[in-house]
């Protein structure tokens, strides 16, 4: 059985075969459509579907079902039932990514499992990228490794904040082991979380971990804006001594709009008079009311799935809610 998918707003069309996936369908094609992973993880090929029905052989992890239930899908995972209509949001042109150098510029730790790398692209002295994007680090044997850039675009320099992986090929092994003047190939930039800056809803940022790396990209590009909408930043971690950019991030206060920031730990000690349990359960209990947020979520596949399911419980919209989907393929790869 084929199948005809027409895409909003272009009005391109293309057929799909029975048991071929609708991304596929459209790449044999030529026609274009918003993709990463291809394996259901990071929600960069969400769609509406306008009109039609899909199925899926398995649930995909970044979609839940109260996306599907309001007409998205993922492109990369969706068989064609019947004819399609969907729309896909492009969103802003974004740079053509590139491979290149990348020279090791500066390695240090920022705690006891998070490591600041900063490189230097010589052979592209202008790169950029949208905040809040990321780039791959391609290894001899062929695999990659993705991480955030946790720096505005300037010039040729790049700061990451890479959280070890104990056993990891790279991140335990290789990184360490980096030394001013080494060579890396890299991948540059990828992803499709930046900051909507389009979407002038006060903004509500959620993270765990080293999400805050695409975070801190995105915020800084807006510090000292005029047209900055009011700021919430909740950021999960386990201990005190793990919230590295505490003192920078309170250092926004003054250059953010109605800046608000809210660290929480999972395993703080006794002498911490803050907010303590899960991040996303800390946003629960300070909001009642989701809908007129943009939510920009970052960090643990967990969180994250939990995030979407509760926060739409509060009123929280799909098209207003953007997750970092390289956490997903974090998760659904282990370094070796």
């Amino acid at each position: 059985m084929v199948h005809r998918v027409i895409v909003q707003p272009s009005g391109e069309g293309f057929d799909v075969l029975q048991g071929e996936s609708v991304l596929e369908g459209a790449l044999r094609h030529g026609v274009r459509l918003p993709h990463e992973c291809t394996f259901g993880g990071c929600g960069t090929c969400r769609a509406s579907i306008l009109s039609g029905r899909v199925r899926y052989e398995e649930m995909p992890l970044a979609l839940t079902a109260e996306e599907a239930d309001a007409g998205f899908g993922l492109m990369c995972q969706a068989r064609a039932d019947s004819d399609l209509v969907i729309e896909v949001q492009r969103g802003p042109q974004l740079a053509t990514p590139e491979r290149t150098i990348a020279l090791v510029r500066g390695l240090r730790p920022l705690t006891a499992d998070v490591w600041h790398l900063q490189l230097e692209l010589p052979e592209l002295p202008g790169v950029s990228y949208a905040p809040g994007q990321h780039l791959n680090i391609h290894l001899d044997d062929g695999s990659h490794r993705s991480f955030s850039m946790a720096s505005t675009p300037d010039g040729c320099s790049i700061d990451c904040h890479i959280r070890r992986i104990p056993g990891g090929r790279f991140t335990d092994v290789l990184l360490p082991r980096l030394r001013p003047g080494d060579r890396l190939e890299v991948e540059i930039p990828l992803g499709s979380f930046y900051c909507h800056t389009q979407d002038d809803r006060p903004l509500l940022m959620v993270v765990t971990g080293t999400g805050i790396s695409p975070i801190k990209s995105m915020l800084e590009a807006l510090l000292d804006d005029p047209g900055c909408p009011p700021v919430s930043l909740y950021w999960g971690m386990r201990t005190a001594e793990d919230l590295y950019l505490d003192a920078q991030i309170r250092s926004w206060a003054d250059r953010l709009f109605e800046f608000r920031y809210v660290p929480v730990l999972s395993r703080a000690d006794p002498g911490w008079s803050g907010r303590r349990g899960h991040v996303q359960d800390a946003v629960l209990a300070d909001h009642e009311d989701l809908s007129e947020h943009s939510i920009y979520l970052c960090g643990s596949p967990a969180m994250i799935a939990y995030a979407k399911t509760s926060f739409a419980q509060r009123g929280s919209q799909v098209e207003h809610v953007y997750s970092d989907g390289f956490s997903f393929q974090h998760a659904m790869s282990i370094e070796a």
